[in-house]
Parts: structure tokens; C-alpha cells; sequence
């Protein structure tokens, strides 16, 4: 890797830096500082191999509208390793550690766990420069997986959604798409509230039931280690992707960004998508889901909730506090964005960067632009 080419939009709101490191295994580190305007940054290490610079900015541009939507006083950021292939473990650590060498002395910027990475990962960072978020609970973090902290938040999102009159989730056919982490425990927590997961996916299948899975069943199943929703015993095997075209009243896209695009996008068949990954649906399919009718919450107000939890455990507060600041700060972006979304006719992708935009102008007003200001003679 002897060059690196890339581009990335800038504007008023940044980048405001943009890093590359050369890291051991063959490996490059990519950080972007899209905004610090409310505060230091917040954004995840992605880890894979495919990642790249532009992927990092417009996630970094994600993060700055996520936050500031939900009311967090930090920026966003992003942060990607691409590396060539699988790394074994000895292997990881060394390019994390060295990854975190790297961004020592950028200390607007506050790394939490991502694609790839996890609660060790921003546990060797810390080891190495004292700040990340996503922690393990022995150093005073707050497990995102374990509290299902982004399935939380789209939960309360749908209930929002509910309370505005747009969703009736007692019965509601709900689809998820990547039962991770993320959709694992969205489908867990809208069962909870009377919804009826009808069918879920992972990397290597899918299973559907049109009078709905025993989702506790099937999060068991995946928790156990490697197996898939396809090994599920009940329920009818369908192949993977088929779920983003279901009849059903809720969509979850909680894998992989870019999942709906203006080549699939007439095929969805949902009358709610609520975006549970970053940047699951391109802006051209957004757009056509909103001529349509189609109420598509983006990620950066349906699953803020692992970037409020990060954000509370970085000020020292615990599970309780986490899940009442998830459910307060996400029910009134959501009721915002309704709002927004009624009042003005706006897309919700343009109402939730209103909101951001409100609010960062506001900060950004008070930063320092042109040196100190000298006092009159």
C-alpha cells in the first residue's frame, strides 16, 4: 500500500480533520473529525476490509447529525482500519495498539466500538491513551450488547411513532434484517411491546413465519456461538436478502450500510423502515420511499441509542441511567422529527439534519474564528 487516493465532500460543517496512519500487518488506520462544534467526538473504529476513507466521512457526517439531533454536547467522528483479511488475535491487538499510538494527540476524538471491533478492542485503546468508550464493565463501561442499547432505542422510537398516530404496534408485522447485536435485540424488544417478528436474517440465511418466531428462542439460538437463524428449527428457510421485500408493517435494516438502494427500493414492501444500521438506505432510495408514503426513520435519530449510552457512560453514569437517557433523548428526536417531517413537508433525512443543523450553528456560533479579539484603544 505505497499511495492512498481518495475525496470526501467538504462545507461549512467540515471535515475538520481528516488522519491516515500506516499501521503494522499491512493495515491503514483512517480517522475523520467531521465536527466538534458541541463538544469532543464521538464515533466508532470500523475494522474490516473493505471500509475506506469515503465510508469513514460519511459516517463521521452521520455522527455529527446523530448527535446533535439527540441533544449530546459531542461532535461526531468516525474512525476505520482496513485491514487485508482476517488478523488473528495477537495480530488485532497489535494494530489496535498501534491504531491508538496514532490517535494519541488527537484528543478531540473519542473511539467506541464498531464493526469489527468491540469492548476489548477500546479496552487495549484505553490501556493505551487513556480514553474510549464502549468499555468493559470491570473498567466502568456499559456493555451495549449485554443492555441491548441500540435495540433499545429503536423500540422507543417505534413507540413514538405509535404515540404520534403513524404506527399501531400491537400486532404489527415486523422484519429484521441482521440479527446481530443491533436487530437482535430490536426484534427481542418490539415483541415485548406487541409487535410480531415475522422473519429475521443473518449473513448465511434467513427464516420466516408468517404467525410470527419465537424471537427468545432464536436470539438463544444465536447467542450460543456460531449458528445462524437458518439453524433455527422452526420456521420456513428463505434466502437471505428476500427479507428487505416482505409485506410487513415494520422493516429493521440493522447489517451492513447500502442495503436499500434505488435498484431495490420499489421492491419494499414496508410501511415503516426504521433504520437500525448506519446509512442502511442511500439518500436516492430515501427519497423514493418518501414519495411513496413510506416513513423511513434514519439512523441518525432511530439508533442514536448506542451513541447516548456511550456518551452517558463517558460521564460516569450506569445501566439505569443509560436506558432513561436512551428513552427520554430518542422519544423527543423522534417526536421532533414528526414534526418537522408533518409541519414543513420536509424528507426526514432533511428534518433530522434541520434539527442537527439548529443546533450546531447555535454552537458554532460561540467558537473563537478569526484570532482574539483585540479591545479598542
Amino acid at each position: 500500500m505505497d499511495e492512498v487516493t481518495t475525496w470526501w465532500p467538504v462545507d461549512e460543517l467540515g471535515p475538520e480533520k481528516v488522519m491516515f496512519a500506516r499501521l503494522p500487518a499491512g493495515c491503514l488506520g483512517i480517522v475523520v473529525v467531521d465536527n466538534v462544534a458541541l463538544g469532543p467526538a464521538i464515533g466508532g473504529l470500523r475494522m474490516t476490509a473493505t471500509v475506506d476513507a469515503v465510508e469513514v466521512a460519511r459516517l463521521a457526517r452521520a455522527m455529527t447529525i446523530k448527535n446533535a439531533a439527540s441533544g449530546l454536547p459531542h461532535g461526531g467522528a468516525k474512525a476505520g482500519i482496513v485491514m487485508p483479511g482476517d488478523l488473528v488475535i495477537p495480530a488485532r491487538e497489535g494494530v489496535v495498539r498501534a491504531f491508538a499510538g496514532a490517535i494519541r494527540e488527537l484528543i478531540e476524538y473519542i473511539p467506541g466500538p464498531d464493526m469489527g471491533t468491540d469492548e476489548t478492542a477500546m479496552a487495549w485503546i484505553r490501556d493505551e491513551i487513556g480514553r474510549a468508550v464502549g468499555l468493559p464493565s470491570a473498567l466502568g463501561g456499559i456493555p451495549l450488547d449485554v443492555l441491548g442499547a441500540t435495540g433499545h432505542g429503536l423500540a422507543v422510537c417505534s413507540e413514538a411513532l405509535s404515540e404520534k398516530g403513524l404506527l399501531d404496534l400491537n400486532g404489527a408485522r415486523v422484519v429484521v434484517q441482521g440479527f446481530g447485536a443491533v436487530g437482535r435485540n430490536a426484534a427481542v424488544q418490539l415483541a415485548e411491546r406487541g409487535a410480531v417478528v415475522i422473519a429475521v436474517s443473518d449473513s448465511r440465511g434467513a427464516i420466516y413465519d408468517p404467525a410470527g418466531l419465537d424471537v427468545a428462542a432464536v436470539a438463544a439460538l444465536k447467542r450460543e456461538g456460531r449458528n445462524s437463524v437458518a439453524d433455527f428449527a422452526d420456521g420456513q428457510k428463505m434466502p437471505r436478502d428476500d427479507v428487505l421485500t416482505m409485506d410487513c408493517d415494520v422493516l429493521v435494516p440493522a447489517a451492513q450500510p447500502d442495503v436499500i438502494t434505488k435498484q431495490n427500493v420499489d421492491s419494499v414492501r414496508a410501511k415503516v423502515v426504521l433504520q437500525g444500521a448506519n446509512i442502511p438506505v442511500t439518500a436516492e432510495a430515501e427519497h423514493e420511499l418518501y414519495k411513496r408514503g413510506v416513513l423511513s426513520v434514519p439512523d441518525v435519530i432511530a439508533n442514536a441509542g448506542g451513541v447516548i449510552c456511550a456518551a452517558v457512560e463517558y460521564r460516569g453514569g450506569d445501566w439505569d441511567a443509560a436506558l432513561a437517557t436512551i428513552s427520554a433523548k430518542i422519544r423527543a428526536s423522534t417526536l421532533a422529527l414528526v414534526d418537522y417531517v408533518q409541519s414543513d413537508d420536509l424528507e426526514p433525512r432533511m428534518a433530522a439534519e434541520r434539527m442537527a443543523l439548529e443546533r450546531v450553528t447555535a454552537a458554532q456560533s460561540y467558537r473563537r474564528r478569526y484570532g482574539p479579539s483585540v479591545p479598542d484603544a
